[in-house]
Parts: structure tokens; C-alpha cells; sequence
């Protein structure tokens, strides 16, 4: 071999395992920040995964995935992530309204076939935009696993699940309205809903081991979820609770809220970081695209109510208050007493997704989110 080539490979194998050693160390300090914040938390599990220089950069597991056989949490297992499954919602809404299937500003009664009217307001129309965007004047007040509770010839209290402003005018919150966009891709598509997320979101990115249907997953890989009473942990077995019997006589457009579109999703936080690089590149992850960067950046930009600002935009957060200083795009999520986070920045190539299965302050206040992504923040942007 000659001289100039051994030189080359040598000079290789020096920046291999400088890189090497950085990668360590930075893998060493998130651990001990991540530690740091978890001597101020009782909890029973938590994956954390930063993304930095727009690849995985760190992922660990601490605590247990099963109190009752003190079984580790892996890499490989699954977590339902409560109300981030809004983002595969809304990117399922939005593939659709690219291929042209409505406007965001049309009338959803027209596709659901039934009336969905603020009786407050029975002139003004609830649109696909003011359901992402949380601006429809709908509120969780009867539930949000009904669309029967919309309809006033089968909800005497239907006037209750309207607040009291116009259609568009505040943001307020509302499950009710992502579990009636699951419905609108139903009906749009022709597909039930967890199948649609699958064949359209999941498989093209690489992502087989996740879906919104908990019967057609692995339900040993399943991250027991607990809440915490009286200093006693308390599993949440209604959290993969199966689905198979309702699903019987399953009729497209008015079942999907069997799959909770609202916040359903299983997945390991490592697909979860998967997804949320595709979604931190403006919806294309290597050579797949699943919505435009156009599109993308209109769900990234908050929707003003007509009386204020507001912080979310169609399906996607926007957070200037998580780490000061710099602005965060993604979604929180909080069920069963799980507590998740996906959150990133698209021009520093930084995001974090964090999942605790059950956790609770030791004392004073409950921020184990902000606790987790500024200890990356601060790990992965300072270095």
C-alpha cells in the first residue's frame, strides 16, 4: 500500500474516533442531566431521544416498563403518547387537502352529512382550519368520544359542547374536534382511520411497529402506564384497551373515534423522534416526502382568533416559553398519567422527545417537560 494512502486512513481513524469520543461524552453528560432532573421526580419510566445536527444524536431509557415484573424499558417499546398523536391527525388532514379533497375554510357539515352549527352562532360555519387550530368554539364539556353528542336529536345538552364565542374567535382546547378530523379522513379517503395513518404516514417513513389500532400490535411491547395516588402507583389499564369487539360493525366516518385520533397513538419514542425529524425537515425524511414544505410551514404558523394571538397553529404548538430564548414547534401530551413531549427547532436542527409513563414532583411543581428539553438544550446546543 502505498505511503499517501496509509497517511489517509490513519488521518481517517483519528477523526473516527474523535468523533467517537464526542459522541460519548455528549452521551454522558445527557445522562447525568437527565439524572439530575430525576432526583426531583418520583417516576416508573421515561425514554428520552434528542435530535442534533438533524440525526439522533442520543436515546436512553430509565425505570420500569412494568412495576408488577420489574422489567426494563427498551428502545423497541411502545408508549401511547396521548395528544401528540395529533400531529398524525393533522398530517393525515393536510395530505388530503393537497390532493385537493376541500379548502380549510369549507364547512365540515358538508362532508360529515349532519350539522355541526354553534347553536349560539347558526349562521356561522365550523371549517377543517378552525378544527386544527382549536379555534371552533367546540369544548370537551360532554365528552369527545361521541359524535352522537353533536347531534341535538340524540344529545339533549347539545348546546354544552359549544363555548360561548363565534366559531373562530378564541382558542380554546378541544379533543372533540381532532376526534372529528379523524372522521373527516375516513371520509375523504375511503379508509378507515388507523389504516390510513399507517399506508400514508407510518410505512412510508420506515415506521412498521406503531399505529393508532392496539389490536394490531404487539401488546407485550406495550409501556405500562400508572398514575400516582396516595404514594402508591396505579396502573391505567384502560390505556391499551382492546377494540376488537366495538369494531365489528364498523361503518367509515362514524367510528373512527375507536382509535382516538385525539390521542391514540402507539409508538417507541425512537419512531417518535423519527416522525419528528420528518416533520423538523417541513414534512420529507431522506428521499419521502408526506406533505409539502409549503404545507408544512402554513401548520407551523399560529392562527390568531380574531380577539388575540394564539400559539398553535394547525395541529403543531409553537412554544416560546419551554427554553428562553429560542422558539419550539411540536406537541405535549398527557393521559392515563403518561406525560409526553415532541418538540424542535427547524433551523438549529435540535428537537427532543421525551415519554414518562408515570411521574410526580417530590416537591413543588410539576415541570418534568420543561425539565428534560432544556437538559438537551442545554447539552446539545452549548457543546
Amino acid at each position: 500500500m502505498k505511503k499517501k494512502n496509509l497517511i489517509i486512513i490513519a488521518l481517517l481513524c483519528i477523526q473516527f474516533a474523535a468523533c467517537s469520543s464526542k459522541v460519548e461524552k455528549l452521551g454522558r453528560q445527557a445522562d447525568e442531566a437527565i439524572i439530575a432532573v430525576l432526583n426531583n421526580y418520583d417516576y416508573t419510566g421515561l425514554a428520552v431521544v434528542a435530535v442534533s445536527d438533524n440525526k439522533i444524536a442520543y436515546s436512553n431509557e430509565f425505570g420500569l416498563k412494568n412495576i408488577d415484573t420489574q422489567e426494563k424499558i427498551s428502545k423497541d417499546d411502545l408508549f401511547r403518547i396521548a395528544s401528540i398523536s395529533k400531529t398524525f391527525t393533522s398530517a393525515a388532514i393536510m395530505q388530503l387537502y393537497e390532493q385537493g379533497k376541500f379548502n380549510l375554510d369549507d364547512d365540515i357539515s358538508e362532508a360529515l352529512g349532519y350539522s355541526v352549527r354553534n347553536p349560539k352562532f347558526p349562521d356561522t360555519k365550523i371549517t377543517y382550519k378552525m378544527l386544527l387550530s382549536h379555534t371552533s368554539s367546540l369544548s370537551d364539556a360532554e365528552g369527545y368520544f361521541n359524535y352522537d353528542i353533536l347531534k341535538p336529536e340524540m344529545n339533549p345538552n347539545f348546546a354544552n359542547v359549544y363555548w360561548d364565542y363565534a366559531p373562530g374567535e378564541k382558542y380554546n382546547y378541544c379533543n372533540l374536534g381532532f376526534n372529528l378530523l379523524g372522521a373527516l379522513v375516513e371520509i375523504h379517503s375511503g379508509l378507515r382511520f388507523d389504516v390510513y395513518i399507517r399506508q400514508n404516514l407510518l410505512i412510508p417513513l420506515g415506521i412498521i411497529d406503531a399505529g393508532f389500532n392496539v389490536d394490531s400490535l404487539d401488546n407485550s411491547k406495550f409501556v405500562k402506564i400508572y398514575t400516582r395516588q396516595d404514594s402508591v402507583w396505579i396502573e391505567s389499564a384502560d390505556a391499551y384497551k382492546s377494540r376488537k369487539a366495538e369494531m365489528e360493525n364498523y361503518t367509515l366516518g362514524k367510528n373512527a373515534i375507536l382509535f382516538s385520533p385525539t390521542g391514540g397513538m402507539k409508538i417507541s419514542a425512537t419512531n417518535l423522534a423519527k416522525w419528528m425529524l420528518c416533520r423538523m425537515n417541513y414534512g420529507k425524511l431522506d428521499d419521502t416526502e408526506i406533505i409539502s414544505e409549503e404545507t408544512s410551514k402554513l401548520m407551523f404558523t399560529p392562527v390568531e382568533p380574531t380577539n388575540g394571538t394564539s400559539s398553535y397553529g394547525l395541529g403543531i404548538a409553537v412554544s416560546t416559553d419551554l427554553v428562553a430564548g429560542d422558539t419550539l414547534k411540536g406537541h405535549t401530551g398527557s393521559a392515563y398519567g403518561l406525560t409526553s413531549a415532541m418538540f424542535f427547532n427547524p433551523d438549529k436542527k435540535f428537537g427532543v422527545v421525551m415519554i414518562a409513563s408515570g411521574s410526580a414532583p417530590k416537591n413543588g411543581q410539576d415541570k418534568i417537560i420543561s425539565d428534560i428539553i432544556n437538559a438537551m438544550h442545554k447539552v446539545f446546543l452549548s457543546k
